[in-house]
């Protein structure tokens, strides 16, 4: 469980004086390069994340504050626990989506690939996925950067996967630069997607039953708001449909009105780059953060120690809503 004696706050709107109508942050973990795409399964009380570009996939038991982790070879992006068994994780991995079996304590099980993607693209990695209301798996990739450090354009691609296209997985968006943060409203007719280098978050018209989008439009605009710096990477959504964004270079966690368009809240972190969100804990009111200091100097690591850790948010007086397994295989 959260540590209480152990808070960080680095938000610079905090005041001097004692507040507890603030958020409270939260360092949980030591840092790793990359940590990327947590996902909360309630069933076991635990969040699993990615280091991403290193291949490492971790767990963190909420009750215990335990962090244990496996290694694949590649970059690895989502994981996600499948609907049928607790101990069957959805993983993407480069280019590939598999399935693997870890419990997230022992040693990793039995793994079978499901599904082939990007080929198109041979230098393109898996970078950002989520399960919809009806277990099918939303996953985006990305294109790589070369050594001065310039990303591919319009190497990315997202795709929906069912148990039905494991082998013609369907495109719904096309191209994209990075692909990044996907939700959906309560009422499960709004699709929301980040491509990072668009520097918007758009909004799409979702037809569940279809599982198909439609009249792409422009639910925030970050060129609005250039007193904020970085780019939009991943995100989650609240139980009052408000969106809760990582800023990549921006040091930041966004609160967003999508429908209105509007900045309701900004919450710095000990980092500089904000990889993704997710709700999560026992009644889903623990923002936890990823972090990354994969792009960090020696020096900005110095100034920045904490960066690459998992953090988590508390008293944001709001909450999440339940998270989606992924139904693409009942077993291995």
């Amino acid at each position: 469980m959260l540590n209480p004696a152990t808070p960080i706050e680095k938000n610079p709107t905090y005041s001097r004086c004692a507040d507890f109508d603030h958020p409270a942050i939260y360092q949980l973990t030591e840092p790793v390069d990359h940590a990327e795409e947590p996902t909360w399964d309630e069933r076991k009380n635990m969040l699993y994340y990615v280091d991403m570009i290193a291949g490492g996939i971790y767990s963190y038991n909420y009750e215990t504050s335990e962090v244990n982790s496996i290694h694949l070879d590649g970059a690895v992006a989502p994981v996600i626990p499948s609907e049928h068994d607790e101990n069957l994780l959805i993983v993407g991995l480069n280019q590939a989506v598999l399935a693997l079996e870890w419990d997230g304590t022992n040693q990793i099980g039995r793994q079978k690939v499901l599904a082939n993607i990007s080929q198109e693209f041979p230098t393109s990695r898996v970078n950002e996925g989520k399960a919809d209301k009806e277990g099918r798996l939303w996953i985006g990739t990305t294109g790589t950067a070369d050594s001065s450090g310039t990303m591919t354009p319009n190497a990315g691609i997202v795709y929906k996967i069912t148990k039905e296209s494991l082998d013609r997985p369907t495109v719904e968006i096309a191209p994209v630069n990075i692909s990044n943060g996907l939700a959906w409203n309560a009422a499960n007719d709004k699709f929301y997607y980040v491509d990072s280098l668009s520097f918007q978050i758009a909004q799409y018209d979702y037809d569940n039953e279809l599982g198909t989008i439609s009249n792409r439009q422009v639910a925030f605009d970050m060129h609005d708001y250039p007193e904020i710096t970085g780019q939009p990477d991943g995100m989650t959504i609240d139980e009052d449909d408000n969106l809760w964004v990582a800023m990549y270079y921006g040091g930041v966690v966004l609160k967003i009105n999508p429908t209105e368009r509007a900045l309701l809240q900004v919450i710095g972190l000990p980092a500089r780059d904000i990889t993704s969100t997710m709700w999560g804990g026992p009644n889903l009111d623990i923002l936890f953060v990823t972090s990354s200091r994969l792009s960090l100097t020696d020096e900005e690591k110095l100034y920045y120690p904490a960066a690459g850790s998992l953090f988590a948010i508390t008293n944001l007086k709001t909450k999440g809503r339940p998270v989606f397994n992924v139904d693409l295989i009942e077993s291995i």
